[in-house]
C-alpha cells in the first residue's frame, strides 16, 4: 500500500513549485476532531463496511464473515447473517430497502432484504471489492486503489469512474466510503485519515485527521486500523470504529490545519 505521507509530501511539493511560478498554492483544509461520545462496539469484529440506518448500524466484518445489524447505544447485534467461508466480507451500503455487501476477492456482491436480512440476489463484477456506498442514485465503490467506480444498484453495471487526487497526485489505498454532506468519504487504509473527495470530479476537499483517537499501542493486533464510517444525515452525526476496535466514536470535526 502507498504510504499516505509521501501521498501528501509530494503534494507539497508541487505546491511550492507552482508558487515559484507566481502562483497561490492551495492548500486542502485538514480537520482534527472532538469526540462527541463514544460506544460499544464488538472487538471480534473486522469491520470492512459501515453504514447508518434508523438507529442501528449496518455491518459488514471479514475473517468469519458476517453482515449484522446493531444497536448503535449498546454495540448489541440484533440480527446477523454469516458468509460461507470461501467469501470475505467487504464494504457495505443500503438503498432503496435492501443492503449491499461487497466481498473481497471471490467478485461478488450480494443483496439482502433490509428487514429480514434475506439474500435476494448475486452480482460479479471484475477486481477487488473494498469499499461501498451510495448517494442515493448509484453504489460507490472502491477496489484499494485511487479509482472510485459508480454502479447501477438494479444491475452493477459500471455507470462511470473517477480517480482521486490532492493537488494533482492520485490518493491511493482509498477503502471504506460514506458520504457527508455531498462529498464521498474513504479511509486510507493503514492511515488514521480519511479523505473526503468531489464525487464529481475526484478532487480531494478536505482530509480528517483522527491521530490518537485510538492510539495504535493500545490496539489489540497490527491489523486493528481504522475502517469505518457511518453518517446519520438527519442529524448530521458522523461515526467512526476500526477493525478489532471495542469502541465506536462519534466525532466532530474541528479545523486543524493545512497540508
Amino acid at each position: 500500500m502507498r504510504n499516505l505521507v509521501a501521498t501528501l509530501l509530494v503534494a507539497g511539493v508541487a505546491a511550492l513549485a507552482s508558487a515559484a511560478d507566481g502562483a497561490v498554492p492551495r492548500a486542502t483544509p485538514v480537520y482534527g476532531y472532538a469526540v462527541v461520545a463514544t460506544r460499544p462496539h464488538d472487538q471480534g469484529s473486522f469491520t470492512e463496511g459501515l453504514a447508518y440506518q434508523q438507529g442501528y448500524l449496518i455491518e459488514s466484518s471479514g475473517l468469519r464473515s458476517s453482515l449484522r445489524r446493531v444497536a448503535l447505544r449498546t454495540g448489541r447485534v440484533v440480527r446477523r447473517v454469516d458468509l460461507a467461508p470461501r467469501y470475505f466480507g467487504e464494504g457495505a451500503t443500503v438503498l432503496g430497502g435492501r443492503i449491499y455487501q461487497l466481498t473481497w476477492q471471490q467478485h461478488t456482491a450480494f443483496v439482502y432484504d433490509l428487514r429480514t436480512f434475506k439474500r435476494i440476489k448475486t452480482f460479479r463484477y471484475a477486481g477487488e471489492g473494498w469499499g461501498l456506498a451510495d448517494d442515493g442514485k448509484n453504489l460507490i465503490m472502491s477496489d484499494g486503489s485511487a479509482t472510485i467506480t459508480f454502479r447501477d444498484p438494479r444491475t452493477f453495471a459500471v455507470r462511470r469512474r473517477i480517480v482521486v487526487a490532492d493537488a494533482g497526485e492520485r490518493v491511493s489505498a482509498l477503502n471504506e466510503l460514506e458520504v457527508v454532506r455531498g462529498r464521498v468519504c474513504a479511509n486510507v487504509f493503514g492511515a488514521d485519515r480519511i479523505a473526503c473527495f468531489d464525487p464529481h470530479t475526484g478532487e480531494v476537499r478536505y482530509w480528517i485527521d483522527l491521530t490518537g483517537l485510538f492510539p495504535p499501542e493500545q490496539r489489540s493486533d497490527e491489523q486493528a486500523v481504522l475502517n469505518g464510517i457511518a453518517y446519520d444525515a438527519k442529524r448530521r452525526r458522523l461515526f467512526v470504529t476500526g477493525k478489532l476496535w471495542p469502541r465506536l466514536y462519534q466525532i466532530r470535526l474541528v479545523r486543524a490545519a493545512t497540508v
